[in-house]
């Protein structure tokens, strides 16, 4: 599908909470405009889905709820689709959408009408529109790198994982810099010197400005044979005492202290800010988080993490806690060696101007490399313990 030529300007809520609008100004022709409006529930969600649009919002726009919308975000969700998601106080029902044609001086709008209701009928909603909803569940896009040959055995594949994208925009800096731009950079970088040893073989869970689910990223890892999985964040933080510093997470049934609790738990809600039916997830994440094969898997993961850290202190400015560990869904894969590096925090103004710093971005990303290099050196150190069941081979 081509991308539309249409324009969002702006986007505003009216009305109470009986009875709330949302308004969305649009640029170009609506006339063959095909979206679709749908529910979600647990959380309560109204979803709309169009073609791939350019938002050109004002920064607050849907920071700020008014009637039954607590706040609502907008951005793509796959190549050629953009969505909108409301974010609901209550149940409610979709009373009205439709189209206005510009008029004079005004722009083309996008209307939908939403009302109270209870919570029998938003299921009743949900359910009924259940078998085709398809698109509440993206899959990785069609322009992920491809499955890694057969012809290349031995050359271990380390997935990385620049976390957030499209609608997800992550966290944002006071400067306005957003997470899901700053770590994507990051990424590219890093798979860049993977590959240029010669000794990996790097991929990108995604490569542009692209929303993929948590299971997606995942089933990625997974389906492209991956040795090793960096998923890539930069979180904020409202500490009065300047936290700043990198920060290496683990896979644990148990988080590690209160803060990586917090962090887990906003990170695993990245599916439900871009409107996936999280009733259509794997249920397996308990178990996992419960089984943990899972012990090698958490050993090599933990490994990994103490050679990050110690290469990574000499090119950044690290957490006085460095490693740390929560139920992070991302990090869910009972075979890969998993870990979640924490760039630094948006909230902190000096890890702005690093994070943002190309030389800086050089030097953390040969640290992660010299990491790699560290962790393969150890398992193939390891390799002939396998035999006797003790060590795995590298997947």
């Amino acid at each position: 599908m081509a991308p539309s030529t249409l324009t969002a300007s702006d986007a505003r809520l009216a009305g109470d909470d009986r009875r709330t609008r949302l308004i969305v100004d649009l640029h170009g022709s609506v006339s063959d405009l095909n979206f679709r409006v749908f529910v979600l529930p647990d959380p309560y969600r109204v979803v709309v889905d169009l073609p791939q649009i350019e938002f050109g919002m004002p920064p607050e726009t849907g920071k700020h709820g008014r009637g039954v919308v607590s706040a609502y975000r907008f951005g793509l969700i796959a190549p050629g689709k953009s969505r909108i998601v409301l974010d609901l106080t209550e149940p409610v029902a979709v009373d009205k959408s439709f189209l206005l044609d510009a008029l004079d001086d005004q722009p083309a709008r996008l209307v939908i009408d939403l009302v109270k209701t209870d919570r029998a009928a938003f299921m009743r909603a949900a359910a009924s529109q259940k078998s085709s909803d398809m698109s509440a569940h993206p899959q990785p896009p069609p322009s992920s790198p491809p499955l890694l040959p057969e012809s290349q055995p031995g050359r271990p594949v380390v997935v990385v994982d620049p976390g957030h994208g499209g609608i997800d925009m992550g966290a944002t800096s006071k400067s306005g810099e957003q997470e899901k731009t700053i770590v994507l950079e990051f990424a590219k970088r890093l798979a860049d010197k993977i590959n240029e040893t010669g000794r990996y073989r790097a991929v990108l869970t995604r490569d542009g400005d692209t929303f993929i689910s948590l299971a997606g990223r995942v089933q990625f890892a997974r389906a492209n044979r991956a040795s090793l999985f960096i998923s890539v964040h930069a979180d904020t933080l409202h500490d009065p005492f300047g936290v700043r510093g990198a920060t290496i997470y683990t896979l644990s049934d148990r988080a590690s202290d209160a803060e990586s609790a917090r962090y887990a738990e906003q990170e695993n809600k990245a599916d439900a800010i871009a409107g996936v039916d999280l009733a259509s997830e794997p249920g397996d994440v308990a178990d996992i988080l419960i089984d943990l094969t899972r012990r090698e898997t958490k050993s090599f993961s933990n490994g990994f993490a103490k050679v990050l850290i110690d290469q990574f202190q000499a090119a950044a400015t690290l957490n006085k806690n460095p490693h740390r560990s929560a139920g992070f869904k991302v990090l869910t894969a009972p075979d890969i060696p998993s870990v979640l590096l924490e760039l630094g925090y948006l909230s902190s103004r000096d890890d702005v101007k690093l994070l943002t710093s190309d030389d800086w971005r050089n030097r953390a990303s040969d640290a992660v490399v010299t990491a790699i290099d560290a962790f393969f050196q150890q398992r193939r150190a390891n390799q002939p313990a396998a035999a006797s069941g003790s060590v795995p081979a590298t997947p």
